[in-house]
């Protein structure tokens, strides 16, 4: 186990982060009927207070993230075969860690910094390795999304808005938090990283229940106890952190060179005092339209829409560039606005027309699969037409608006009012073609 060593800079610990009460998405069972199994239960855990967070950013000595992380360690190690495997798949690729570390980079130093003032241990800020390879845009088929890889439920157990308009699964701020205060509360239920861990991956149900049955038949209820009742998943889970864990710990160790990232702030956020299109912040911000979205992933259309709650995060640089460029802008931030379909025979076209752009545009904006249209009630994002359109999307729209599509319908082809009958051995015949195509759905 590595000790987690820490100078000592303040005679008063950081109190507790308070934490709701929550439930995983991936289990049903209520909090409250999962908290009275565990207190029904004869041998239950008592939960470990955290560590309390004894250290301010600007005074530690660390250069490097990676190091910062290393000395913070404090989940009890795990040895076992799985770990070997793991640790000896993930140093046989050097390049593929490489890459998940460069697109880790803007993000590290701000989840260390939240670990830290939460008194959590920093090896939690390595999962992302597991969950997402550090890829904000990772969707699973489970349909968990983010660093963090929430599914939909737990992100709306955690106030983690996912609407029309943006999805804060994907949201660096937003997503970690949320994330160390789900990890925080299953430590507090189980008094175990390990079982927390297996918890955030299975879901505390699961696992309590794991626990019960280990109870009634006089067996262990540590993690690797309980390996046998887990999933495959579950039962790698742990030893896959435990494994990129030791590489960070010693690379060299494993012919690993991790690309040092800078011990401080990669981004700052900015108050969004308007609707802004995505290309207009990027490029008041002096930045490729890709660097901006990897810094702001949760934001799904070419808008930036939502209230003074809405955060822009960009390069620090960047954001006093930005601030700069936008006292000098002059013109509309944002040249979108909605519309609500009220007619099904409404086609791509005439909304294109109506607007003023192209079905492309239309298409693009509201990500309209090929060969479909879209149905009524949806409300979609059209360009402003006109001055009467200058205000921001309304919030009851940017909350409540959704948007359905069907599959376009075949024009039909009338038929000729003569039909040809072949003459019996005939050579020169003439078929009726007969178009089928507005019968069949197309997908």
């Amino acid at each position: 186990m590595h000790d987690m060593i820490r100078k000592t800079v303040a005679t008063a610990a950081l109190a507790l982060l308070a934490t709701s009460p929550l439930t995983h998405a991936m289990d049903n069972a209520s909090l409250a009927a999962v908290s009275a199994t565990t207190a029904a239960a004869p041998n239950a855990r008592v939960a470990a207070p955290l560590a309390p967070g004894l250290l301010k950013a600007d005074e530690y000595k660390e250069t490097d993230v990676w190091g910062r992380i290393r000395s913070g360690y404090a989940i009890p190690d795990i040895d076992n075969s799985l770990v070997k495997r793991h640790t000896q798949a993930y140093s046989a690729r050097p390049d593929s860690l490489k890459r998940i570390s460069g697109r880790a980079s803007p993000y590290l130093y701000h989840i260390v910094q939240e670990l830290e003032k939460r008194g959590m241990p920093t090896e939690l800020a390595l999962l992302p390795v597991i969950e997402s390879a550090f890829n904000p845009q990772a969707l699973s088929t489970a349909d968990a999304a983010g660093l963090w890889q929430f599914v939909p439920g737990t992100g709306k157990d955690f106030d983690l808005k996912q609407n029309m308009f943006k999805d804060e699964r994907r949201g660096v701020l937003a997503s970690t938090d949320a994330a160390l205060t789900y990890l925080q509360r299953l430590y507090t239920m189980f008094g175990d990283w390990h079982l927390a861990l297996a918890a955030y991956n299975w879901g505390e149900g699961n696992v309590q229940r794991a626990i019960k049955k280990n109870q009634a038949l006089g067996k262990g209820t540590d993690f690797e106890s309980l390996a046998d009742l887990m999933p495959l998943e579950t039962r790698n889970y742990v030893p896959k952190l435990q494994a990129v864990k030791n590489i960070v710990a010693s690379p060299a160790q494993y012919n690993v060179a991790l690309p040092a990232i800078d011990n401080q702030p990669y981004f700052t956020a900015i108050d969004k005092t308007s609707d802004i299109d995505l290309a207009v912040a990027a490029q008041l911000a002096e930045m490729s339209l890709d660097e901006f979205k990897a810094l702001n992933p949760q934001f799904k259309k070419p808008v930036i829409t939502g209230g003074e709650k809405t955060k822009i995060l960009l390069p620090k640089a960047n954001a006093e560039k930005f601030e700069l460029n936008l006292a000098q802008w002059g013109r509309e931030l944002s040249t979108w606005t909605t519309h609500k379909i009220t007619s099904a025979r409404t086609s791509i076209a005439a909304l294109a027309s109506k607007f003023g752009t192209t079905p492309e545009v239309i298409r693009q904006a509201n990500n309209i699969p090929a060969k479909s249209t879209i149905k009524a009630g949806s409300t979609i994002l059209v360009p402003k037409a006109s001055a009467s359109n200058a205000g921001d999307i309304a919030e009851n729209i940017i909350d409540n608006a959704v948007v359905a599509f069907e599959a376009e319908r075949s024009p039909r082809v009338k038929a000729s009012s003569s039909r040809y009958k072949a003459k019996a051995g005939g050579s020169n015949k003439k078929r009726v073609s007969r178009n089928t195509s507005s019968k069949r759905k197309q997908r």
